[in-house]
């Protein structure tokens, strides 16, 4: 079965990664940059070796997204981002095919215990079966 993993995170936390801490989120140091991104691309070498990698993506910072929706009028209404009503945004995902919910709990772990500066936030790891089927519903 395929999965969506996800990870989350805000606009604090990518400018916390740039070095520009809050209060929501410490600022990163290179070496912490650096240890979480080699930490990422060993979950991604392993997803790839075993063969349960379909795809998986680091997102830009939300700040560069855009929202599209109908107004009223029929006509689209823009918005930039970031938008103060979401806290959290999608930072990433993973599209894996798993033999089970366990393995795949298993590999969101894992992500779970990717490495941060001390008092960063903690956000789930979100798991999603992709349907494979109209019926699936």
């Amino acid at each position: 079965m395929k999965y969506l993993v996800m990870v989350q995170g805000t606009q604090a936390d990518y400018e916390a990664m740039r070095g520009k801490g809050s209060a929501q989120s410490p600022a990163w140091s290179e070496e912490e940059l650096q240890a979480m991104y080699a930490y990422m691309n060993a979950i991604n070498n392993d997803l790839s070796e075993s063969g349960e990698l379909v795809d998986g993506q680091g997102l830009a910072e939300p700040a560069r997204t855009r929202l599209v929706t109908l107004g009223e009028d029929g006509k689209a209404v823009i918005t930039d981002g970031p938008y103060s009503e979401t806290k959290e945004l999608l930072a990433g995902y993973w599209v894996l095919e798993c033999e089970s919910l366990e393995r795949v709990t298993e590999i969101a772990d894992r992500v779970t215990r990717c490495p941060q500066p001390a008092g960063a936030p903690n956000y789930p790891v979100v798991i999603r079966p992709i349907l494979d089927g109209a019926g699936d519903i």
